[in-house]
């Protein structure tokens, strides 16, 4: 779509850019300049802000332990170094959400333990806390909630059942820092959180980057040391770890974008009343996703459910309207997982919700305004 001679982004990243050039361009200045472009102060100021950010008064509970954050380089390492952490083996078996991008998965598998996928709810496309009891057998382990699309998996229920069975959780909040369920933030339901700072994420670095979150003091050293070759100190290796660090230019710019980011969740959340606003009259054919009771989203996509998604897409592409599909297929029908799913097992809601997914421009600098008026005239 052209605005004045301008694509329109999905995500608006350009946008973003010129609105805190200055400040961006002054913290990477000053880093460029000190010559510490690897951990150093960056960083740590950085896991400060974001242990303080879930830390905070609409965050946890003041009488619980407080959130520690760990950065590292991506959002797939944090959950390789969560699992890690939590001492997942060869054979143990982890139940994931069988509708949400393959990284926990991957990482379940990549540490040779078997993901099960557990059906959604149609409705908020969350992980569905029946399924995962269905999935649940001897050689389970744990659980991964997924807060998809920005809203928190219903973390409640799900640590009744892990409770229950002597499971660990850990809460993908790759697409939901800064999301809220009841009185806590996410990044603080799980035994160990995550989050992710791809570009297009809410909260984005210019690169790949990661942080992981526990409010348990020895596996928050414990993951501090994966992420650092398995070392607390030089040339001391205690276990076999990765490295993964954020850089010290990414922590800059996160640190820049994270001062303004509650002003852009609001305008994320105003663009997502609107677009509700608008799809309520357009009848059953298209629905949005819906978020639960007492959960805030930072709707990381604007995701709808459409009847006849090709016909939708098409009327998209003619009013030039940019839209993502997330996620084009369910897990347990990957090919890579043939080995441990039924191909030929029914249809499920996660295969429903694959095959009516779309997701619409969100992000605090789209016009939002501008693109319901090419829905209408497109609708």
């Amino acid at each position: 779509m052209l605005i004045l001679g301008i694509m329109m982004q999905f995500v608006n990243l350009t946008g973003q850019r010129e609105a805190y050039r200055e400040e961006l361009e002054a913290a990477e200045r000053a880093v460029l300049d000190s010559g510490c472009f690897v951990g150093g102060p960056e960083v740590a100021a950085l896991e400060r802000e974001l242990a303080d950010f879930c830390n905070s008064d609409a965050g946890c509970d003041r009488a619980e332990p407080k959130t520690r954050a760990i950065t590292c380089a991506s959002g797939t390492d944090a959950l390789t170094i969560a699992l890690m952490a939590l001492g997942l083996k060869p054979g143990d078996e982890v139940i994931v959400p069988d509708f949400t991008f393959i990284a926990p998965a991957e990482c379940v598998d990549f540490l040779g333990g078997i993901p099960r996928f557990a059906d959604i709810d149609p409705e908020t496309l969350q992980i569905d806390p029946e399924s995962v009891k269905a999935q649940i057998s001897p050689k389970t382990r744990g659980i991964i909630g997924v807060d998809l699309f920005g809203q928190c998996a219903p973390f409640m229920e799900l640590r009744r059942i892990a409770d229950e069975h002597e499971l660990w959780i850990v809460e993908d909040a790759a697409q939901a820092f800064g999301a809220t369920s009841g009185a806590r933030r996410a990044c603080t339901f799980g035994d160990i959180s995550i989050t992710s700072f791809y570009p297009s994420k809410p909260l984005g670095c210019y690169g790949d980057g990661g942080a992981i979150f526990t409010s348990d003091v020895e596996l928050a050293e414990k993951v501090r040391m994966l992420a650092n070759h398995g070392s607390r100190e030089r040339y001391l290796h205690e276990t076999v770890g990765m490295n993964s660090r954020l850089d010290a230019l990414q922590a800059a710019i996160l640190r820049v974008k994270l001062h303004h980011f509650e002003d852009e969740l609001k305008v994320r959340r105003e663009n997502a009343r609107k677009y509700d606003e608008f799809f309520s009259s357009a009848g059953a054919r298209i629905v949005p996703q819906k978020i639960a009771s007492g959960n805030t989203s930072t709707y990381a996509q604007y995701t709808v459910l459409a009847e006849n998604r090709d016909a939708f897409i098409a009327k998209l592409n003619a009013a030039g309207i940019p839209h993502c599909i997330h996620y084009p297929m369910p897990l347990h029908r990957q090919p890579c997982f043939a080995s441990i799913t039924d191909a030929g097992c029914a249809e499920n809601n996660a295969d429903r919700a694959s095959r009516m997914a779309v997701s619409l421009p969100v992000c605090a600098f789209t016009d939002v305004d501008f693109i319901i008026d090419k829905l209408r005239a497109a609708l």
